[in-house]
């Protein structure tokens, strides 16, 4: 199951809060060389505000394996501030009901069969907080290898934004998912799940405009 953990909420789950920062620098820091602000093996950046929303995925024993980042894009967010050249096909969006996905990342020290599932349930867990959240759709910045892999595996239908190019040694674009019944259907079926799989997903959302 997912947990939806925002700045306001984060003392309610333990160390959950501190745990996705850990597992962010494991993945990003550590394996992907991004050069991000960290502290005390913990990544953080300058989207890491009150605005944001936080998917995460634990296991047993609390610790969290798989995480993402939702951010409205009324406020500052990535794709617009840092990667603004990757979007050539519309304007960006500054719009309460659309929102950015970032920092996406599953813990590839899970055995391939929970990574799977842990990577199938935060893909369904954001349509699942969008849909009950009246949010249209989901931009993002991530190498295309990856979009394959995890977005068009699990069932998405993806669109991107302009054409990739590549930043270090990945190749990677800005793309988006509308979101809709129909495509949290499809990655259900294409997971073999058959229930909603995030805890809550109608944190009321203040001040996002």
């Amino acid at each position: 199951m997912i947990d939806c953990i925002t700045w306001e909420t984060a003392h309610l789950y333990g160390d959950a809060w501190a745990s996705h920062h850990r597992l962010r620098y494991k993945l990003f820091v550590e394996r992907q060389k991004w050069d991000v602000p960290n502290f005390n093996q913990l990544e953080y950046d300058q989207f890491d505000t009150p605005a944001a929303v936080y998917l995460v995925w634990r296991d047993n024993a609390g610790k969290v394996r798989a995480t993402t980042r939702l951010v409205p894009t009324s406020r500052p967010y990535m794709l617009k501030e840092v990667f603004p050249d990757l979007a050539t096909s519309a304007p960006l969006p500054e719009s309460p009901d659309i929102w950015e996905a970032t920092r996406i990342g599953v813990d590839r020290d899970l055995e391939p069969g929970l990574r799977r599932v842990a990577a199938a349930e935060l893909i369904a867990g954001c349509l699942e907080y969008g849909l009950n959240n009246g949010i249209g759709k989901f931009v993002f910045v991530m190498p295309l290898a990856i979009i394959k892999t995890l977005l068009i595996r699990a069932g998405c239908s993806v669109a991107l934004l302009g054409e990739p190019r590549r930043i270090g040694k990945q190749l990677t674009a800005a793309a988006e998912i509308v979101i809709t019944a129909q495509q949290l259907d499809r990655v259900r079926r294409a997971s073999g799940l058959n229930k909603p799989v995030i805890l809550d997903t109608t944190i009321p959302y203040q001040n996002v405009a």
